[in-house]
């Protein structure tokens, strides 16, 4: 459809096509609308643009700050690509919708302005609704937060107790490390003992036919009613306590694997 008037979005092309600064067209093409020179953009109307002349072309362009032999290559090519109805005097000014034609022109951007404000609305309902989810997915996330603290506090809680419970434990291992190293220190001194002992008496060793004795039992504190198994048990400790790939004193650990093997030599004659 052909037409001697200018589109805004036709204007607007047209200045970039010369050359013109994004910001600068802007201006001029809202400038144009209040001047009435250029048309609201229609929905009816054709992509392109045809002017009614050449003066109209080159005074718009004019207008717009553009150079004159710009201007001109401009005109010229529009004119070969039919952009332009007819060539001009050269000196005619260009024409402009009646008043009859800017009422239409005022109605119809009334008509989009309605648009416009009815599809405003459909965009601001659709971000309430994003809004609203955002704002759902939120409480949940701040539920779940909160579900994960309560658990990380149980699982604190149940660590302390785990940690109490192990130094519990830890306690009572080595109260009776400490209980096995006294007896210990007093089986080494028993030990001492009886090798002072027999040394002082030497000369009043016993004939071969009256063995000596050896109370295991009262060695190691135990009661003289603790069966053989116990003296094994209490024997196997001592002798783990005084290994030296354990940290033990050698010379002790000899004398209890000796007094050891001599007991279970002793329960199996029996």
């Amino acid at each position: 459809m052909k037409g001697n008037i200018l589109n805004t979005d036709q204007a607007f092309e047209l200045l970039i096509e010369a050359g013109v600064t994004e910001d600068t067209s802007i201006q001029t093409v809202r400038r144009w609308f209040r001047e009435r020179k250029i048309t609201y953009k229609g929905s009816g109307q054709d992509n392109g643009y045809i002017l009614n002349n050449t003066d109209q072309a080159f005074h718009l362009l004019k207008d717009a700050g553009v150079a004159d032999s710009t201007a001109v290559q401009i005109v010229r090519r529009m004119l070969r690509e039919g952009q332009i109805e007819k060539v001009g005097s050269g000196i005619q000014r260009p024409t402009y919708p009646t008043k009859e034609t800017a009422s239409k022109q005022l109605t119809n951007r009334s008509s989009d302005q309605d648009l416009i404000i009815r599809q405003l609305k459909v965009k601001i309902k659709a971000q309430d609704e994003h809004i609203k989810g955002i704002e759902h997915l939120h409480q949940t996330s701040v539920a779940s937060l909160i579900q994960q603290i309560d658990k990380l506090k149980k699982d604190i809680i149940h660590l302390v107790n785990e940690k109490s419970e192990f130094q519990r434990e830890t306690k009572k291992l080595l109260k009776e490390n400490i209980d096995l190293t006294n007896e210990l220190l007093k089986l080494k001194n028993d030990v001492l003992k009886g090798n002072q002992k027999g040394s002082e008496q030497a000369d009043h060793v016993p004939p071969p036919s009256a063995p000596i004795t050896v109370d295991y039992r009262q060695k190691l504190g135990l009661s003289k009613m603790a069966s053989d198994k116990e003296v094994l048990t209490k024997y196997k400790k001592l002798l783990k306590l005084t290994h030296p790939d354990h940290g033990g004193n050698a010379s002790a650990f000899h004398f209890i694997k000796t007094d050891y093997d001599q007991f279970r030599l002793s329960i199996n004659l029996k």
